[in-house]
């Protein structure tokens, strides 16, 4: 599998980054040997500047199918970085179901000229799937559907059948003069019958179809389970619009696991591990926020103890939070680590940006919620040196935790263990150890 090619490639890319010749050779060989979606993945290994000098070397054929496979952020960060001439081309040969996958965040003006490059086929197609939400199957069905009106004969039946001969099509499906779908006929059957037979005559199969308003994640399942190659797709009126194969539901149940899988990190499944600092903060400070509420909540409980607790309450009550927010920030990395990892897109050449950049993101987080925690605890307690007790401990251990992040799976899988089993408790460890360590060592300086 080219796959397999990509650790090779991204170290002979960071070894010849300078040298322009041999970048254009490496970019050719990539060309002629890896899959468009294992270039995507290869050039998301990669800082911006250098993945925009590869970008350049590809043709555009290659830049146009290499496109379609990147993450939404990904193709963000491209067309950020090149003004809007160059981002052209790049639209030129999207059918409807191509600029439906990616018009996510993009700006008018290349959606509008994506239209604009269509036939006139695909325009309607496109125009009608935007009838439909993002989360309905009528947003996503593919227009392939070889449809057959009742009044034929079985000969135009197989005409159709034979042409332009789409994947994943083993039926034909019948239609009265409104495009009312009325059944379907196999096509290894249809093949079999005699040319004159008028279609109205013959026996149609009942058929199972998905209404185009249906939660996609449900279409999914209910295509999955049919053990057909795809289901057509119908409006409120029972009239035939599209359909849904079988390739595109294993697909979107994938999506939908990825998304579930980053969410519970706090992530976006189309985050890219060179992403901005600033985005990257944003986007898992939220996450960090939630987490406080619970950490605090827990501190709240072991608060219930204090007579017990004596002269140690203040710092028993907050050691959770110390012990949560490390969790949750390395978690975080850690997450975005192991799916890196199992893609091929980190090495030796590239590991330590990516661990430059999860420390900047983490400095922020670490800063930001040390002040907001710092600030709380003085509320509460009403003493400043353990304000700062806590916000030191809760700077280091978000800082270890993102250290951690990033080595706790890259050694793992050095050793040939799995990081996505072991990752996660081995990260929860080290950063208890290091919080209690850390807060409890300066809170005995600071308070005793």
């Amino acid at each position: 599998m080219s796959i397999e090619l990509l650790p090779a490639y991204i170290e002979r890319i960071d070894a010849s980054k300078t040298d322009e010749v041999e970048l254009k050779n490496i970019a050719l060989e990539i060309e002629e040997e890896l899959l468009p979606e294992h270039i995507a993945i290869l050039l998301e290994a990669f800082p911006l500047d250098v993945r925009l000098s590869l970008w350049t070397l590809f043709s555009c054929e290659t830049q146009q199918d290499v496109f379609l496979e990147m993450k939404n952020e990904s193709k963000q960060m491209l067309l950020n970085s090149m003004d809007d001439e160059a981002c052209y081309p790049l639209f030129e040969r999207l059918d409807a179901n191509d600029l439906l996958e990616i018009t996510e965040n993009l700006s008018d003006h290349f959606i509008e000229y994506a239209v604009n490059k269509m036939t006139a086929k695909h325009q309607e197609h496109f125009k009608k799937a935007q009838d439909y939400s993002d989360d309905e199957v009528g947003h996503w069905q593919s227009f392939d559907q070889k449809k057959i009106s009742q009044n034929l004969k079985v000969s135009s039946a197989k005409k159709t059948s034979a042409r332009e001969q789409e994947t994943l099509v083993d039926v034909v499906y019948i239609i009265d003069k409104e495009s009312k779908l009325l059944g379907e006929i196999a096509i290894n059957k249809l093949l079999m019958m005699d040319n004159d037979t008028p279609l109205i005559d013959v026996e149609y199969q009942p058929v199972q179809a998905l209404e185009a308003i249906k939660d996609i994640e449900e279409a999914a399942d209910e295509v999955i389970l049919s053990g057909k190659a795809a289901l057509p797709v119908i409006d409120e009126n029972g009239h035939l619009t599209g359909r849904l194969d079988i390739h595109s539901a294993y697909r979107f149940k994938q999506q939908i696991k990825d998304n579930q899988e980053m969410q519970s990190a706090g992530l976006s499944d189309e985050e890219d591990l060179f992403s901005s600092v600033w985005l990257s903060s944003k986007n898992r400070a939220i996450w960090l926020g939630i987490n406080l509420v619970t950490a605090f909540l827990a501190s709240w409980f072991i608060g219930l103890f204090e007579a017990t607790l004596q002269q140690v309450v203040a710092l028993a009550v907050l050691m959770p939070v110390v012990a949560s927010m490390g969790g949750i920030s390395g978690s975080q990395t850690l997450t975005l680590i192991i799916r890196g990892l199992a893609l091929g897109q980190i090495t030796e050449s590239n590991r330590e940006a990516i661990v430059k950049k999860e420390l900047k993101v983490g400095t922020i987080n670490g800063i930001l919620w040390a002040s907001v925690i710092g600030l709380i605890t003085y509320v509460w307690f009403d003493n400043p040196m353990l304000s700062l007790t806590i916000c030191i401990a809760i700077l280091g251990n978000i800082l270890v935790a993102s250290l951690s992040g990033v080595w706790v799976p890259w050694i793992l899988d050095k050793l040939n263990i799995d990081p996505a089993l072991s990752g996660a408790v081995i990260l929860t460890t080290v950063t208890d150890i290091f919080g209690f360590i850390a807060f409890l060592g300066v809170g005995t300086l600071l308070l005793l």
